[in-house]
Order: C-alpha cells, then structure tokens, then sequence
C-alpha cells in the first residue's frame, strides 16, 4: 500500500488518480472512474469531482493509496 500526503483539506478523485501515476491522462481517470474500476473506502464510486480528504482509501488496478495529513 502506498501513501499520499495531502496539503490541504481535500483532493478530487480523478486528480489523485493522475498524481499517483495510475493513468496518462485526465480523460482516462475519468474513464476508469465512470466505469466502476475504483473504489472509494472499500465501495465503488462513479463521482469525479468527490473530494478525498485524509484516513480515505482509494484502489484502483490492485493499487491501494491511503490519504495522510
């Protein structure tokens, strides 16, 4: 499992995606997001734009980040 620090109070889903180099490309994590391929706390979740704040997980492709303060 990997971390991520976050600064500040939240960081949008699709942009956690990019940041962690788990996709090329912002159309692409909006892909993977709106087809079901991420999980949010354990749950799939098809919003873009939900803000991730710190002590959430995020999978994707059989990565796990948690968000740190």
């Amino acid at each position: 499992m990997q971390t991520f620090t976050l600064k500040g109070d939240f960081i949008q889903l699709i942009q956690l995606l990019k940041v962690m180099n788990w996709v090329e490309h912002g159309a692409m994590a909006q892909y993977v997001v709106e087809e079901g391929m991420v999980k949010y706390n354990g749950e799939v979740d098809y919003r873009k734009r939900l803000k991730v704040r710190v002590g959430d997980r995020v999978e994707f492709d059989g990565q796990i980040v948690e968000v740190v303060g």
